[in-house]
């Protein structure tokens, strides 16, 4: 029953996501998220996907330890959590992103000025990534601030998490973050991040 509920809404957010945001461009590098908040509860993960705090994010990665798999929690304000996957999430094979680990949040502006909406980015360098070629096993990574400022930890560009991942401080040929689809129901409820 419960599988059957996930299913389902993961196929009404598609259908419904198929029909909004036709001109934002979104990326094709791998991404599959799914994962109900109203199970776990997750106060880091929670503070990242509601409304009313915006310009809080959260890096979502994934890790194996002692046989099981654990998704990390870590938060634009420094907290952190980690719960452990269940057998039915295990089977659902996540796919963070180019290399394990996307970032989600609410955006404060988005180009027009007006409030952004919910917002998932990969937390690789597109810039890095591209340059070097290397789409394999990328390790360029982009650590998040409070302030909604992610930097790259190899070239130290920085991308504006709050007005759709531009880029800061580079030139005009630099990309920003690359974006996925990305849904939540609220605080305590699911959360999809994919690519579309």
């Amino acid at each position: 029953m419960r599988k059957g509920l996930l299913v389902f809404l993961s196929s009404c957010l598609l259908i419904l996501l198929s029909a909004c945001d036709a001109e934002q461009e979104f990326s094709s590098w791998p991404c599959r998220f799914s994962y109900d908040n109203s199970v776990y509860l997750d106060d880091v993960l929670a503070s990242a996907m509601s409304g009313s705090s915006r310009g809080v994010f959260c890096q979502i990665s994934e890790e194996a330890r002692g046989g099981a798999r654990y998704l990390n929690f870590t938060s634009s304000n420094g907290q952190q959590s980690q719960k452990r996957e269940t057998t039915m999430e295990q089977q659902a094979n996540y796919v963070l992103g180019l290399n394990n680990g996307i970032i989600v949040g609410f955006q404060t502006l988005n180009t027009d000025g007006a409030y952004g909406g919910f917002v998932g980015y990969d937390v690789q360098c597109p810039n890095c990534v591209r340059n070097t070629g290397n789409y394999t096993n990328p390790t360029y990574y982009v650590r998040m601030a409070s302030t909604g400022i992610a930097t790259c930890s190899r070239c130290g560009l920085e991308y504006d998490l709050n007005n759709g991942g531009q880029v800061l401080n580079g030139q005009a040929s630099d990309k920003g973050l690359e974006k996925y689809v990305a849904t939540t129901t609220g605080p305590f409820g699911f959360i999809s991040v994919f690519r579309r």
